[in-house]
């Protein structure tokens, strides 16, 4: 691959061969020195217009564990507070000699825009509404290896919770988990979901999560992104969560062997009203040292050579 830009370009043969590379970069990073010098020489530019803390700093530790160099963009601090276009921002830092982006941006589209400006790689780490394809990426990967799925989903019952609407993490995870082969219902109260579920196929819909929670393999909780809403599209935060919010009596329904997942920064008391520490199958923050791993596997198929794997001596 020359970018990583969404699930659905990649494909399923991009996938699968990601979720593989994965599973060695894992190792590297459970090693006493977490390092290997497979981009040695290479570049790294995290360029993130939106705030974060997982992503980013995944991102920047994945890269220096592969060995590679890395720069980071900070927009508070840039000329883009002078007026500089994005596509100055892009040409001046790409003439320092980047041989990958990591781009965050608010709009959706901005990484395919990136990369008509660049020769550098180009790795979409969330774009507006539209996609976060190394979280759907990291997501699949803790499925995988907590279930043991690692030939296919085939069978698995996965529900995806809440805000659908204004989420880049839900129709990337969508592409992914149905790519797999797994069987995908979005839950959520109609203001939280797209106008049009086009693209969306093939996925079950309902309003009832109380309905279904007993039968599922995976718990997909979202977070409810206020600050990409400009109306009232929930009469409550209160009624939100009685309804679609994982609570002590919910999770005492879901079977024993299911995961519950989130994918950060988590609205305590909304989505989640229990201690997600205390629930056995909670493996949120395996997916954040799942991303790190993930993230290199991305890194190394876009810029490594197929050497240099070994721990430096």
């Amino acid at each position: 691959m020359k970018h990583f830009r969404s699930i659905s370009e990649a494909g399923p043969d991009a996938l699968r061969r990601l979720l593989d590379i994965a599973d060695h970069m894992a190792e590297v990073n459970r090693r006493p020195n977490p390092k290997v010098p497979a981009l040695r020489g290479k570049t790294v530019c995290n360029v993130f217009f939106e705030d974060s803390t997982r992503t980013r700093l995944s991102f920047e530790t994945a890269a220096k564990r592969l060995s590679a160099d890395t720069m980071n963009f900070a927009v508070s601090s840039s000329s883009v507070n002078k007026g500089e276009s994005l596509r100055d921002t892009i040409e001046t830092i790409a003439a320092m000699g980047i041989d990958a982006f990591v781009i965050r941006h608010k709009s959706s589209g901005a990484p395919w825009q990136i990369s008509q400006w660049t020769t550098a790689s180009v790795i979409n780490a969330g774009d507006g509404w539209h996609a976060h394809p190394t979280q759907a990426l990291l997501d699949a990967y803790t499925i995988r290896t907590a279930l043991n799925r690692t030939d296919s989903f085939d069978g698995l019952r996965i529900a995806i919770v809440g805000d659908i609407k204004h989420s880049r993490v839900a129709r990337s995870d969508i592409q992914a988990f149905t790519m797999l082969g797994a069987d995908v219902t979005l839950v959520a109260p109609k203001t939280l979901l797209p106008p049009s579920l086009d693209g969306f196929d093939p996925v079950t819909v309902t309003t009832d999560l109380d309905a279904i929670i007993g039968d599922l393999d995976v718990l997909y909780l979202l977070r409810m992104q206020r600050e990409r809403m400009n109306e009232a599209l929930v009469p409550s935060l209160r009624e939100y969560t009685s309804r679609f919010g994982l609570t002590p009596e919910r999770a005492a329904r879901l079977p024993e062997h299911a995961l519950i997942m989130h994918p950060g920064p988590m609205n305590r008391g909304v989505e989640m009203a229990v201690d997600p520490s205390e629930l056995p199958g909670s493996v949120i923050t395996q997916q954040v040292t799942n991303g790190i791993a993930v993230r290199m596997a991305v890194l190394f198929d876009l810029l490594g050579s197929g050497a240099n794997l070994e721990a430096e001596s």
